[in-house]
C-alpha cells in the first residue's frame, strides 16, 4: 500500500483512539478542560520533537501552522458543543463529510487532478463517513437547524485544518506544529471563559486531556506527513475516517452496541479504501 495512504490512515486511527480517550474524559470533567489539556500537552509534545528534531521553517510555515491551530479550535469547540446540546447524532456526520470535502475541493482548485478510481473512492467514502459517524437516535425536527449550523462549521474547522497542514514545508520540521496546538489551547481558553464555561483543569482531568492530545497530535504530524506523499483530497478523506476508530473502539472497549447503519458505513469505508490504494 502507498506509504501516503498509510500514513492518512494512521492519522485516521490517531484521531479516532483521541476523540474516544476524549469522549470517555469527557462523561467524567468538563469537555473544555479535556480539550484544553490535550492542545496543551500537544503543544509540549511538538516543542520537544521540534527541539530534538529541527528544520528550517519559514514564516510562511507558522503563519499555516496558526491558520491549522484555528481550524482545529474551531472544530472542536463547535462538535463539543453539538455534544453539548445532545445534537451528537447530526452533528458529528456533517462534521465528519465537510472535513473531507472541503480538502477535495481545495486540492482541485490547486490543480491536483486524481484519476477516476481515486474520484470513485473518494464519493464512495463520504456516505460512508456519514453512517459511521451517525447515531441511531434522531433529533427533534426543531433542533435540526442548530445542528446543522454546528456541524458544519466544525466541518470547515477540521478542513482548514487539513489543508492548512498540507501546506507546511517538508523541510519545516515539526515547530510549527507546536504553534499549531499551541494558539488552538489558547482560542479554546478564549472562548470557553466567553461563555462562562468550566476550563481550569483538576488533576483527575489531566490524565485524560493530556492521552487524547498526544494521540490527536500524533494524528496531525500523520497526516502532515502524507501529504508530503499522496495529494491533499486522498489523505483528507482517508484522515476523515477517524469516527469509524471511535465507534469500534467504543464497541471492544465500552460494549456500546454499532448499529446496522454505523455496521454498513464501516464496510463502505472498507471499500473505499481499497479503491484509494489501488487508485
Amino acid at each position: 500500500m502507498h506509504l501516503g495512504i498509510l500514513l492518512a490512515l494512521s492519522s485516521a486511527l490517531a484521531y479516532g483512539a483521541a476523540d474516544f480517550i476524549g469522549g470517555v474524559g469527557s462523561r467524567r470533567y468538563s469537555s473544555w478542560q479535556i480539550v484544553l489539556v490535550g492542545q496543551a500537552a500537544g503543544a509540549l509534545v511538538m516543542l520537544v520533537a521540534g527541539l530534538m528534531l529541527p528544520g528550517s521553517p519559514a514564516a510562511s510555515d507558522f503563519a499555516w501552522a496558526l491558520l491549522a491551530g484555528v481550524g482545529s479550535a474551531t472544530g472542536s469547540i463547535f462538535l463539543f458543543r453539538g455534544l453539548a446540546r445532545g445534537r451528537m447524532g447530526l452533528v458529528a456526520p456533517i462534521s465528519a463529510v465537510g472535513a473531507a470535502v472541503l480538502p477535495v475541493l481545495v486540492g482541485v482548485a490547486l490543480g491536483e487532478r486524481p484519476s477516476w478510481l481515486v474520484w470513485v473512492g473518494m464519493l464512495v467514502a463520504l456516505p460512508g463517513i456519514w453512517l459511521v459517524s451517525r447515531e441511531t437516535t434522531s433529533d427533534q425536527p426543531a433542533r435540526t437547524r442548530g445542528a446543522f449550523v454546528d456541524g458544519a462549521i466544525a466541518g470547515v474547522g477540521f478542513g482548514i485544518l487539513f489543508i492548512a497542514l498540507a501546506q507546511i514545508s517538508d523541510e519545516a520540521g515539526v515547530l510549527p506544529l507546536a504553534a499549531n496546538q499551541l494558539i488552538g489551547a489558547i482560542l479554546t481558553l478564549v472562548a470557553a471563559t466567553s461563555l462562562g464555561q468550566p476550563w481550569r483543569p483538576c488533576r483527575g482531568s489531566v490524565g485524560w486531556g493530556s492521552a487524547s492530545g498526544v494521540l490527536g497530535a500524533s494524528g496531525t504530524l500523520a497526516f502532515m506527513v502524507a501529504t508530503g506523499a499522496t495529494n491533499l483530497g486522498i489523505a483528507g478523506v482517508l484522515a476523515s475516517l477517524y469516527p469509524a476508530v471511535t465507534v469500534l473502539l467504543a464497541a471492544g472497549v465500552l460494549g456500546e452496541r454499532i448499529g446496522a447503519g454505523q455496521r454498513t458505513g464501516i464496510g463502505i469505508c472498507t471499500l473505499a479504501v481499497a479503491t484509494l490504494a489501488f487508485g
